[in-house]
């Protein structure tokens, strides 16, 4: 086995363990034992457990943003972006199951590249851009894009971890019904939103009808 096939069967073997289990619960002694090797095979390629960690850390979040970023693209009709980015999410999730564990666990505090939560968060902030000129065209205050931004990657978020652990539908289906609350939320939103509980602002409660 060459020096390169050796560090990708560690990587290999170290992701489907961290997936499984978490950083903290594998020692690098049963890294080495399931790839095969001695302890210092992992040393003399990462440097340690920390270092091998962050490499399948940086690949997993480049895969994820990579796919998520093809997606988000002004040229792109709102409906279809918003499907995209769901779908592309799913895909992630059934394709790379280990990955997708190891992004949603918590990392060490030496790993500084990011998690799940990491992609998210630029997700939100990507969507807020885009979203800006559409609330724009239909009246509504550009200011508060970030606010829907976060809602949208915060929800498209959730039901990825959901999905990872129950499929009750299909990709396709998830994506529908997401995209269906979602884009229909979005084309019905109030230009001036208020609360309608009483106290909140001093005043009486609003009318719903």
């Amino acid at each position: 086995m060459t020096r390169a096939e050796r560090r990708e069967q560690l990587i290999r073997v170290a992701r489907e363990l961290f997936g499984a289990r978490g950083y903290d619960a594998v020692s690098i002694e049963e890294i080495a034992s399931a790839a095969e090797v001695s302890k210092p095979v992992i040393y003399e390629h990462f440097g340690g457990k920390e270092g091998l960690y962050q490499v399948i850390v940086d690949r997993e979040l480049t895969t994820l943003t990579d796919m998520l970023a093809a997606q988000m693209r002004p040229e792109l009709p709102p409906r279809a972006m918003l499907e995209g980015i769901v779908l592309s999410l799913l895909d992630y999730i059934e394709d790379s199951a280990d990955g997708f564990r190891l992004l949603s666990h918590q990392s060490p505090s030496a790993v500084t590249s990011g998690t799940f939560s990491t992609v998210i968060a630029d997700v939100a902030e990507q969507v807020a851009d885009l979203l800006a000129p559409l609330l724009e065209r239909q009246g509504l205050d550009p200011k508060t894009a970030p606010i829907y931004g976060q809602l949208l990657a915060g929800a498209i978020g959730r039901i990825g971890q959901w999905w990872a652990d129950d499929r009750l539908l299909s990709k396709e289906e998830t994506a529908a019904h997401v995209t269906n609350l979602v884009w229909f939320g979005l084309r019905a939103m109030e230009r001036n939103p208020h609360l309608v509980t009483l106290g909140r602002d001093g005043g009486a409660p609003a009318s719903e009808g």
